[in-house]
């Protein structure tokens, strides 16, 4: 090989590593530093923002540069900044040229894209840093566009303090984005970045006046701006002190920084899907509703509204924010804490009974003194109404009817439907819960609550539109980055609840009566339908309110995030008033559509609700999910034997088959026929046997309480002595006289009000109930020993 070719291979070897190193010595990414947490509403609007972890107030890379700006800028910095590559060499020729005559540094030659460069490697500037700067600002412009490199600069230059970009300087220093800035205040920023440690508001003002006038001067030179703007530009005062970020959605900032990652979102800068002015309207609500419960103790509310159309989130406020007042913890976001939820389980319970075929919307169900396994549920009002309709029942909340339809369903059913609901606080097993899941006994998020609402009330407005099947993303969690909601399809057959079940629990969540109202709304046709419900935690520490239309669902919290109850935090009193108030903010809309389709009409028994028998003599059509016909036949309609009198049952033992009248009856157990007839005058008991007759068949006494083999604890009084309990019992015969005795010792009688205080010795007795016929009742029941 000759030494000419050596020296070619050497050249161009040497030329081949030279542009390697250039084309590599960018680095990736260029800015490393971290990036203030920004929200936006659905329209642009700024709702919150977090400071950097650097302590840095920098906003993420903006899509665009303010027009205002990048003329202020170019005119201030880099009037060749389209026509360079990198270097302005005929600007860096004159800087030398004036540096050497006043020998000293006087002026500088910058680029655009060497200060990008500059802002990058934060390293002390001298010759040979500058040439780096200058072949790393050529590599610059082969890697970005100007545009880019403009955005890079607008986003990384300092702004004075600890304000970097000039979006986060527009909105410290003049309370508003850079879009809408005028051309003065846009001119004190574009200075602001040449020497942010000697100018910056606050300081040397009339320094930073002069250097903005000089600026708006130079903009009218350059035919940018005319004459009068500019004289009224140099008007405007600069501002003096940073001014706070707006903080209308600060929860969700904070969760938006918690689930960044997983929401495969490449910038800490969002648009949500937040309606901004319903925001801040409830934002101003929430901070009113909490001087008003503050007074009693109560500190933190939080309301959440999703749009069932989309299933996104409209509104979203965390608690009443109020960091000033450490006290308050108005940082927990309460829509993302685990609570107590009350009874607004019960609607799916309800539901799901209706899917399964386990009730119709107004089967009859027990409302009577109830001891399960030691487990005594009790209603709000202390009462009881014997029997009730399922679907009143929900609508006025009874904790005991509720407790009978879980213990019908089987909690462990319930459990595992809850969990297909996406529940995801339901971290123990379901005989951890048992039946007080009904009750509260769980814990719930508001955010998994109102999930399931809306994919009830998502799947119940596309009823016909996916020919009778069910799409499953319906039930998808909310979402609340703008453009990040679209799922794909997923058609199945049958879905967690049908149709036809969803609609009667609407329905029935609809019949509730609204607080202050006093049940005249529905007289006025302007009153919007809203199917709802309140819940009230064990102790009184957290008031729930969920409501619904085809087009929101709103859930509302109200309580101490320390878990501390207070007299009168109920659904009722505290949530539901301010569920209400949000409502009437937004746009109203038509009720649910009947899905006749997947609904069918069967004949029911309109006293007892169940599936009616041949021999009911009251019957009705209802619309009912087709699971209703597996429901059973009504139990409660029996075909008894009347004398020609028709005042005596009999039998044919004691009567003659030919002159007995044959009548439909209803009939309810001694237990639920003694409350229920004190709610129901219609209500007519049994007639009583013709003497004579055997009445074997019938049953007459019931115990109320205890119940047979139950376990009985009875407590010792404030003054030491043992006490009593009370034994109750029911008669089918208004006017009958009860004998009782406890292990065959007469202890008392009773006639027509059968309760008696006994004190029983510990340990297991038999308890013997004999009327004046003779009729008896045995059963047995354990007291526990306080010792033990």
């Amino acid at each position: 090989m000759s030494k000419q070719i050596r020296k070619i291979i050497y050249t161009d070897a040497l030329f081949l590593v030279a542009l390697l190193c250039f084309w590599f010595s960018l680095p990736r990414p260029l800015f490393i530093t971290p990036t203030s947490y920004v929200i936006e509403a659905s329209n642009g609007e700024l709702l919150s923002a977090s400071i950097a972890n650097d302590g840095q107030w920098r906003f993420p890379v903006a899509d665009s540069v303010p027009e205002k700006f990048e003329k202020c800028i170019l005119t201030f910095e880099d009037k060749r900044f389209y026509q360079h590559f990198g270097v302005d060499f005929l600007a860096l020729g004159r800087a030398i040229q004036a540096n050497l005559r006043a020998k000293t540094v006087t002026s500088g030659a910058s680029t655009l894209s060497m200060q990008v460069i500059r802002l990058s490697r934060k390293k002390n500037r001298n010759v040979f840093q500058k040439a780096i700067e200058m072949l790393l600002a050529m590599r610059l412009e082969v890697a970005y566009s100007k545009k880019e490199i403009l955005g890079l600069y607008t986003a990384n230059a300092p702004f004075g303090s600890n304000v970097v970009g000039l979006e986060a300087a527009s909105w410290r220093y003049y309370g508003r984005p850079a879009n809408n800035l005028s051309w003065g205040e846009m001119a004190t920023l574009a200075v602001l970045p040449n020497s942010p440690s000697l100018v910056h508001p606050g300081k040397n003002a009339v320094k930073l006046i002069i250097k903005r006038n000089n600026l708006l001067d130079k903009l009218v030179a350059a035919n940018i701006i005319d004459r009068p703007t500019a004289q009224l530009a140099k008007a405007e005062p600069i501002p003096t002190t940073p001014m706070p970020l707006p903080q209308q959605a600060p929860h969700l900032l904070n969760r938006f920084k918690t689930e960044s990652k997983q929401l495969n979102v490449s910038s800490t800068k969002i648009t949500s899907t937040i309606d901004a002015h319903l925001q801040k309207e409830l934002n101003g609500m929430i901070s009113q509703y909490h001087q008003k419960f503050a007074a009693n103790g109560i500190n933190n509310l939080a309301a959440l509204v999703l749009n069932v159309k989309d299933g996104s989130v409209a509104a979203y406020i965390g608690n009443c924010y109020l960091p000033q007042q450490r006290e308050m913890e108005s940082h927990v976001d309460m829509i993302s804490a685990r609570r107590s939820p009350g009874s607004t389980l019960k609607p799916l319970l309800y539901a799901s009974m209706l899917n399964d075929g386990f009730i119709l919307p107004q089967t009859l169900i027990p409302d009577v003194p109830t001891q399960i396994g030691g487990y005594t549920p009790m209603n709000f009002d202390l009462g009881y109404d014997g029997a009730i309709p399922a679907d009143k029942a929900l609508s006025r909340s009874l904790n005991i009817p509720a407790v009978k339809m879980l213990q019908q369903y089987k909690y462990e059913r319930f459990y595992d439907k809850l969990k297909k609901f996406r529940f995801s606080t339901l971290n123990q097993p379901a005989d951890h819960y048992g039946l007080s899941l009904i009750l509260g006994g769980s814990e719930v998020t508001m955010w998994d609550l109102c999930n399931v609402y809306l994919g009830m009330a998502r799947t119940l407005n596309h009823y016909n539109n996916y020919q009778g099947n069910y799409n499953e993303t319906d039930y998808a969690p909310a979402y609340y980055v703008k453009d990040k909601g679209q799922q794909e399809d997923i058609i199945e057959p049958t879905s967690l609840i049908d149709h036809g079940s969803i609609w009667a629990t609407f329905n029935a969540m609809e019949e509730v009566m609204r607080p202050g109202d006093e049940g005249l709304w529905q007289q006025f046709s302007s009153s919007q339908r809203i199917a709802w419900k309140t819940g009230t935690s064990f102790g009184f520490r957290d008031a729930w309110a969920v409501g619904l239309t085809p087009n929101f669902v709103v859930c509302v919290w109200v309580g101490n995030a320390d878990g501390e109850g207070r007299p009168g935090l109920t659904g009722i009193e505290a949530a539901a008033p301010l569920m209400f108030d949000i409502f009437r903010l937004l746009p109203t809309s038509k009720w649910f559509a009947i899905p006749k389709s997947k609904l069918k009409k069967i004949l029911v028994c309109k006293q007892s609700g169940y599936k009616a028998s041949a021999i009911c003599t009251d019957k009705t059509m209802q619309w009912v999910s087709p699971m209703g016909e597996k429901t059973s036949l009504c139990p409660y309609h029996k075909m008894i034997h009347l004398d020609a009198s028709e005042q005596y049952q009999v039998s044919n033992q004691c009567y003659s088959i030919a002159q007995m009248k044959h009548q439909s009856w209803f009939v309810l157990p001694p237990t639920i026929e003694y409350y229920y007839q004190t709610k129901h005058a219609n209500y007519r008991p049994l007639p009583p046997f013709m003497p004579g007759c055997d009445n074997a068949n019938v049953q007459v006494m019931e115990m109320i309480y205890p119940k047979p083999n139950a376990a009985v604890y009875i407590p010792l009084e404030i003054d030491g002595n043992r006490g009593k309990v009370i034994f109750n019992a029911a008669h089918r015969n208004h006017g009958a006289t009860i004998h009782w005795h406890i292990d065959e010792t007469y202890v008392g009688s009773t006639k027509s009000y059968h309760q008696l205080a006994l004190s029983p010795k510990p340990g297991k007795h038999v308890l013997t109930l004999i009327d004046q016929n003779g009729e008896r009742l045995v059963q047995t029941f354990t007291v526990l020993d306080k010792e033990r």
